[in-house]
């Protein structure tokens, strides 16, 4: 028996316009917990609600997203005031939230705040507790899904930053009943292996229900007791874990993990280099200084040496010598000076100078003659002049000095 037909289209539209004349179907108040949370770029929210035994799909755009008064959570109990519709494009029944309100907690949420409380009391979360992380690790551990981008997205972001950085896969499910359990293994695992000096814990993005595993305590203790430090990246920005609070970092998403866990080569060979250059130029100023207080030490050591004292003392000796000796021979020039000086008088007052004025010495028996007294008539002279020696006798003897041209004598003897 053949019914009417029609196109997926009309189908779909002839449900949507069903559910949206159905007086039941609006101004409804749902209650149940939140799931999938997700908050789109444009301000709308898109997002599961469940009890116990059922769940739906719910829409609240971004108009009516803006009158809502908290920050909604997945785990928390709600209260959604809207309407049921269809997307006919896709077929999705789902429920069109006009308002939201809290309505007490969901077993998950309050079970994540309980652990939480506990641990924190513990002390799990101090942070004087977070141990840092390698500048350089030999490599990285990595405790997650087999399958999936996450492992992908690690290798690609580490391998881009430092290629060839050692990469350690311990897999394990990351969801579901044991994956807490394995999660736990596996970072005992890694840090039990040397080689792996930072471990990256993560998973992708998912429900409360989907990223449990990281809230149970098993983990939380297997991160807390682990030596090797640790990098959690559970799910997106927004998704929160207490594997989150015990790690000794937390990373927004696996790819950020590995931002986090490995240096860029490029960078740190910049930053070698730039260490190098202080370095050096620290050493050749260290060296200098130390060269100028070297020198200064030896100056005040040999300034305090008996060998320093003796130079000191040779050079003074020296220089006074030599001052001596300079002074002797100005004292010897100036008296050399002085005795040419005489003899140039001596020798203008001397008789040789006389003579050669005109006047003659007379001697007699090898004597001068000073006085007509040691005359007598007949005695024999000789006479010595500037040029030359003669003979002569006397004739007669006279004594006075004759003035004027004779025209006054003395008395003759």
């Amino acid at each position: 028996m053949k019914g009417l037909t029609l196109t997926v289209s009309q189908l779909n539209e002839y449900v949507r316009r069903s559910l949206a004349s159905d007086p039941m179907l609006h101004g409804l108040c749902l209650t149940g917990e939140l799931s999938n949370f997700k908050r789109h770029t444009s301000g709308h929210w898109y997002f599961t609600l469940k009890d116990e035994e059922a769940a739906i799909n719910c829409a609240m755009f971004r108009q009516a997203a803006m009158g809502v008064r908290f920050r909604p959570e997945n785990g928390q109990r709600v209260r959604l005031f809207g309407s049921v519709g269809l997307y006919a494009r896709t077929g999705s029944y789902q429920f069109y939230a006009d308002a939201m309100e809290p309505d007490g907690l969901g077993e998950l949420y309050l079970r994540f705040e309980a652990l939480k409380q506990k641990l924190a009391a513990e002390g799990l979360f101090d942070p004087a507790l977070k141990k840092p992380l390698p500048l350089l690790p030999r490599g990285v551990g990595i405790v997650t899904s087999r399958t999936g981008a996450v492992v992908h997205d690690i290798a690609r972001v580490s391998w881009r930053r430092y290629p060839g950085m050692p990469l350690y896969l311990c897999p394990v499910r990351v969801q579901g009943e044991g994956a807490a359990a394995e999660i736990a293994a596996g970072i005992r695992l890694l840090d039990a292996f040397s080689d792996a000096e930072v471990i990256i814990v993560g998973r992708g993005g998912g429900s409360m229900e989907d990223l449990w595993a990281f809230n149970e305590e098993v983990v939380a203790r297997a991160i807390a007791r682990c030596r090797t430090p640790v990098v959690s990246a559970v799910g997106h920005e927004t998704d929160v874990t207490i594997a989150d609070f015990v790690a000794d970092v937390r990373a927004p998403t696996p790819s950020a993990a590995a931002e986090l866990a490995v240096p860029e080569r490029t960078a740190l060979l910049e930053t070698e280099q730039s260490l190098l250059r202080r370095m050096n130029a620290a050493f050749t100023h260290q060296l200098a200084q130390k060269g100028l207080r070297l020198a200064a030490a030896q100056k005040r050591l040999e300034a305090r040496s008996p060998a320093g004292a003796r130079e000191r003392a040779a050079a003074r000796l020296a220089a006074t010598v030599t001052a001596m000796e300079a002074a002797m021979r100005r004292a010897l020039t100036a008296r050399e000076h002085a005795l040419r000086q005489a003899a140039i008088r001596l020798s203008a007052a001397g008789p040789v100078e006389t003579m050669r004025r005109g006047y003659a010495v007379a001697l007699s028996g090898g004597k001068a003659v000073r006085s007509v007294d040691m005359l007598r008539p007949g005695d024999t002279l000789e006479i010595v002049m500037a040029d030359g020696r003669a003979g002569a006798q006397v004739t007669h003897v006279e004594k006075g000095w004759a003035v004027d041209g004779g025209k006054e004598k003395d008395a003759q003897l």
